[in-house]
């Protein structure tokens, strides 16, 4: 018993000296406005810092990514032919204000369509066999079951750095639900045991649908996102007030994403105790 509790301590010592402190990680999960919906324009590939990582949670031939290994972040960040994301300008932004000795990198694991039961790591399957095939097909992707596959990149970036935070936008498909806070606290609550994460080091970011003004179809669950925090203490709302939604009045325009992920990053910086003002 006592080698095998030397043996223990060995590994977690030999893992924290390769942890890189100053490689910061945020774990991204929800359905299509995380996945990506908006087609990236020109300017979304150019000027993309090498410090802006993301770990690739499928393989993509067309992008030359492979799963488990780092890449520069050029959308898309999800699969291989998903589109901008609100992770795209977190990250960015991210980068505008800390030093430059840190890098951040992003872990996006998402499904179009899908209800926050997804994620649930202990009733998922009895959900995805009652889907329609198209989400059948897209969690294919992830081996049939995303919430093990973010927990398994989680830990292979463990091995470089430090999660510093999960960033989730999903709601949609739960619209009305009262009982979506508690799911998602369930789906928090899991992440922070299966990766040794502690909740006071760990914010939850999770962004409001397309809002009123943009006459978005499910902006009435933008009140129960807003309760969050009641149920997670270190849960943190961003709104999407002003940021472009389009005709189908679910998603947000390349535009909108660009504004509602600097707005996370705006959230985020501001628990580092670093205030910048954004639109």
């Amino acid at each position: 018993m006592k080698w095998i509790f030397i043996l223990k301590t060995c590994l977690i010592v030999n893992s924290l000296i390769a942890q890189d402190k100053n490689f910061h990680i945020y774990l991204c999960l929800g359905q299509s406005n995380m996945e990506g919906h908006a087609r990236p324009q020109a300017g979304d590939s150019a000027g993309v810092s090498e410090r802006f990582k993301v770990l690739a949670a499928v393989d993509c031939d067309n992008r030359g990514r492979q799963q488990g290994n780092w890449y520069t972040a050029l959308p898309p960040l999800a699969r291989c032919n998903t589109g901008l994301t609100p992770a795209d300008y977190f990250g960015r932004t991210m980068l505008e204000h800390l030093p430059k000795n840190v890098t951040v990198g992003v872990i996006n694991v998402s499904v179009g369509g899908c209800k926050i039961e997804l994620f649930d790591k202990n009733n998922f399957k009895s959900y995805v066999d009652g889907s329609p095939d198209w989400l059948k097909n897209t969690v294919k992707a992830y081996n049939g079951d995303p919430y093990q596959r973010l927990v398994d990149i989680a830990r292979i970036a463990q091995k470089s750095g430090v999660i510093k935070g999960i960033l989730l936008h999903q709601g949609e498909s739960n619209t009305g639900d009262t009982l979506w806070t508690r799911k998602v606290k369930d789906v928090y609550d899991n992440l922070l045991k299966d990766l040794d994460l502690k909740a006071n080091s760990v914010p939850l970011l999770a962004g409001h649908l397309v809002s009123e003004d943009q006459n978005g179809a499910c902006a009435s669950m933008n009140k129960i996102i807003s309760t969050l925090p009641q149920v997670i203490p270190n849960a943190h709302v961003i709104s999407s007030v002003g940021c472009e939604g389009v005709r189908d009045r679910l998603h947000f325009s390349a535009a909108g994403y660009r504004k509602l992920g600097r707005r996370y990053a705006a959230t985020m910086l501001a628990l580092m105790g670093k205030k910048i003002t954004v639109e």
